[in-house]
């Protein structure tokens, strides 16, 4: 932005200048008013070529490469500057606008009954001489004119240049003023589609914007993210290297380093930009330059031996034939370039052909380019260097046809096409012009221009509305900025025959209103100067693969990153992701974090070990308690089976073998009605069991007292019945606290990913904790009292006393449920069920075997001890 800055106040500092000078002499000027004749107060010594006609138009073009300024004694009045080194390229686009104009006026269906004339300059790639010429061209050359009322037509209706960014904004400044058409074939800042500023600016080569936007997508193509950028310090350069980075940065890519050509072609910083190319891990390097400050650096990269780059070329030296030698060839092989559209001219290399020199001084660029062509001299006297005669006297009739220059290659039709659409333009505008009917003109009262008094700004009208087609069959138009139709070819420099450096078209850049930019390339004919013969790898970091994230790197570019993996439960399925997606509810990140899967349901199963385990334990259980049961059936009548009442035997051994199989209710994948059945039953089960304890306890009290003779009516209050109903009432309460809770706030299945993020826990939600609470709370009660009063009894002095036993058995129910509740609250998962099975299967194996294992003992194994005298053998002796 400095260097821009720099050369605008350097640009508005000569147009000051020049401003002042013209209103110098428009003060002159006035001096001779009175004596009726406008005198021209200077006259500049310009190359030119003229030639007559009604209407003439100008041109500005660069067939010199330098300008030479005299030095400033202001002593004298300076001299001149003059040029340097003949551009032969250049020349051809100057004969091609004359061949244009010749072409239009022998064509009568265009601008007929009208000759067009032409006066070119040469610019010699210098804004003072660029404006030197176009003041020439505006306010003509005749050294004086009487008519003061500036009628007729103006010296130039329209300008075709300047081909350079830098003096066409100089020019356009001024001269826009006046509203003088100009219509540039190479100038290509983005800047002058600014209709405020360059009101009267048209052109027919593309913008910046689009040669920008045009190389984007060639990086994009090949997926060269990280470029470094050299540009010029002109306009021309430092708008395309502004663009360059907007539209960079909008794309998601970065500049690894961005560095100025200077144009005095300093060797050490010449040096510096190599260094800084060689140092940089790009491999890509994009140059926004003209050639001559492009053939610098390249001897500096061939001083360098700098390879292994690959150099993306604009469009203003892409097609320029001095790096096509066999010495660049290893650096600067394989460059892919954007170029202007190529076309074909019909006729043109014969006009270049038939070109002939005349002694006319408004022809002396003729006259330049006949020595430069022919090496000869057209001065009569003899030019001697030691001795030796150094240039041949020119003739004038030497035979181009013989020589092999850029002035007679037509093969390569590039810029000389871009000023045969432009000087077509401004003839299909002033022949629109010509048409007007009169009483429906388009300007003020519905008038037409007068071609005798034509005023420029009249042409520009019909300029902006140019519509027509050229006979290679391109379309030229000038949309709202006086830009032209966006077309591009791109090139690429592969090795010819003799070892030097060929140019050949391998894809076409457009853009449309509806398509926008389409980037059209043939892959298989580009040519890399690599090893491997692939386009290179050109990113400051590696492309993060599916399953990472791109963090980037503190202090550097976005293109500078680390791959992050994305965290439990987060994926990404794109390269390049800038975040993670969080997977659904229901979903988790697979192994590779690039996609998401469905979780993994867990619960206990039937199929897995623990399951087949504690399945295999509750159906021991259960055969267990069938095996007791089928022994004291078959032994219902011995008095171990009979004491303290055989029917609260049974019914407990009909609540363990329940207590066994509810466990089957915890196993298998969670339901709603096993949901619900599964906690009732529990409580249920083990209440009635608990019941039943309690009941066979307080008998055993009970019996007790009535063997002594202050309680001997103990048993008649506490008989079958009143066991019985002891036991149905307390199971009542269980059943009523579980029909309460199962209406109210039933269990449901319940997919609970809170444990294990990664897995879900398919489980059963109590739904309500209260009612959960009292139903434990409601067993616990029972068992604390159970064993209170079996631990009360367990001295009573029978041989058998059945409260020693019960006393262990709740010893160990309680032990398991106080156990359980920390287990189960701490076990995650399916591992919380398999704590409850376990302390259901504990507690009533322990049940089982505490209070019905002494008597099996007894029945099974030692039948003498099953009578009445052995089980009241201790009272019988206390007695």
């Amino acid at each position: 932005s400095l260097c821009h800055s720099k050369a605008w106040k350097g640009m508005m500092w000569f147009i000051l200048y020049i401003s002042l000078y013209l209103l110098t002499d428009c003060i002159s000027a006035a001096s001779v008013l009175r004596s009726g004749t406008c005198q021209l107060q200077r006259r500049f010594r310009l190359n030119g070529v003229y030639q007559d006609g009604d209407v003439i138009l100008g041109g500005l073009f660069e067939v010199h490469f330098f300008t030479v300024f005299p030095e400033l004694s202001f002593k004298t009045e300076p001299e001149e500057p003059y040029c340097e080194i003949f551009n032969m390229e250049s020349f051809q686009h100057a004969q091609t606008m004359a061949f244009a104009i010749n072409e239009i006026n022998k064509n009568h269906n265009l601008l007929p009954n009208i000759t067009l004339g032409y006066h070119l300059y040469d610019n010699c790639v210098m804004l003072g001489m660029a404006f030197r010429a176009a003041i020439s061209l505006v306010s003509g050359t005749e050294k004086s004119s009487s008519n003061l009322n500036c009628s007729g037509p103006p010296p130039v209706i329209g300008i075709v240049g300047d081909p350079s960014s830098t003096p066409s904004i100089a020019i356009s400044s001024v001269l826009g003023l006046f509203r003088v058409p100009i219509v540039s074939h190479y100038a290509t800042c983005s800047c002058l589609s600014d209709r405020k500023k360059y009101p009267s600016f048209f052109r027919t080569i593309p913008s910046d914007a689009f040669q920008v936007r045009a190389m984007i997508q060639i990086l994009k193509h090949f997926g060269w993210t990280w470029v470094g950028l050299l540009y010029s310090d002109d306009d021309y350069g430092i708008y395309a290297a502004q663009s360059f980075h907007q539209e960079m940065q909008l794309s998601g890519h970065c500049v690894a380093f961005s560095e100025i050509l200077p144009y005095d072609n300093n060797p050490r910083y010449i040096q510096h930009i190599t260094g800084v190319i060689q140092a940089s891990t790009a491999r890509v390097v994009v140059v926004f330059s003209p050639a001559s400050l492009v053939i610098p650096l390249m001897e500096g990269v061939v001083l360098q031996n700098i390879t292994g780059r690959q150099w993306i070329a604009s469009e203003s030296w892409a097609t320029s034939l001095v790096f096509h030698t066999p010495r660049f060839l290893p650096f600067l092989g394989g460059t892919l370039g954007i170029a202007i559209r190529r076309g074909e001219i019909e006729g043109l290399h014969d006009f270049l052909l038939q070109l002939r020199t005349n002694s006319d001084p408004r022809n002396n660029m003729l006259r330049i380019f006949w020595e430069n062509m022919f090496g000869c001299s057209f001065e009569t006297r003899d030019k001697e260097t030691d001795g030796e005669q150094v240039k041949k006297v020119c003739t004038g009739q030497e035979d181009l046809s013989t020589t092999n220059t850029p002035y007679t290659d037509v093969s390569e039709l590039r810029a000389a096409y871009n000023v045969y659409k432009a000087v077509y333009a401004l003839a299909h505008a002033l022949h629109d012009l010509m048409q007007c009917e009169v009483g429906r003109g388009p300007f003020t009262g519905n008038k037409c221009a007068d071609i005798t008094n034509l005023k420029p700004w009249q042409l520009v009208h019909y300029l902006q509305k140019v519509k027509f087609t050229t006979g290679f069959g391109d379309h030229v138009s000038f949309d709202k900025n006086g830009d032209a139709l966006a077309i591009y070819d791109v090139l690429n420099w592969q090795p010819s025959s003799d070892g030097a450096i060929r140019i050949y078209t391998v894809g076409v850049v457009n853009e449309g209103v509806e398509t926008g930019m389409v980037l059209t390339l043939d892959e298989d004919a580009i040519y890399w100067n690599f090893e491997t013969k692939k386009p290179p790898c050109s990113v400051c970091s590696e492309s993060c693969p599916p399953g990472t994230r791109r963090a980037t790197r503190k202090g550097l570019p976005v293109c500078c990153f680390d791959c992050l993996p994305c965290g439990d439960g987060e994926i990404s399925n794109a390269t390049d992701a800038i975040e993670c997606m969080v997977c659904p509810d229901e979903f988790w990140s697979s192994p590779n974090n690039d996609q998401c899967v469905p979780k993994e349901v867990e619960f206990l199963s039937y199929e897995e070990p623990l399951g087949i385990s504690l399945t295999t334990a509750s159906l021991l259980g259960t055969c267990s308690c069938v095996l007791v049961m089928v022994i004291f059936i078959h032994h219902h009548n011995t008095p171990i089976v009979r004491a303290n009442n055989s029917e609260l035997s049974f019914l407990l051994l009909l609540s363990l073998k329940l207590c066994f199989l509810c466990v089957l209710l915890f196993i298998g994948r969670p339901q709603l009605w096993t949901c619900q059945l599964r906690h009732a039953m529990f409580g249920i089960s083990f209440v009635l069991c608990i019941s039943s304890i309690l009941v066979k306890t307080m008998v055993v009290i009970a019996v007790f007292k009535s063997s002594r003779p202050e309680g001997k009516g103990a048993m008649k209050w506490f008989g079958a019945a009143q066991q019985r109903c002891t036991v149905l009432v307390l199971t009542a309460l269980q059943v009523v606290i579980c029909a309460v809770w199962l209406s109210t706030a039933s269990p449901a299945p319940y997919k609970n990913n809170l444990y294990i993020h990664s897995i879900i826990v398919y489980e059963c939600a109590i739904g309500s904790a209260a009612g959960f609470s009292m139903l434990l709370g409601y067993i616990g009660l029972l068992a604390a009292v159970s064993f209170l009063l079996a631990f009360l009894a367990r001295n009573l002095p029978d041989n058998f006393n059945e409260a020693k036993f019960i006393t262990f058995s709740m010893l160990i129910f309680c032990a398991v449920w106080i156990a359980f509740v920390p287990a189960y609250v701490s076990s995650p998962g399916k591992y919380a069920v398999a704590v409850e099975i376990f302390a259901i299967l504990a507690s009533s194996f322990g049940l089982l075997v505490a209070i019905f294992a002494p008597k099996c003992y007894i029945i099974l194994l030692h039948p003498e001890r099953n009578t009445k005298k052995y089980i009241m053998g201790r009272q019988t002796q206390n007695k």
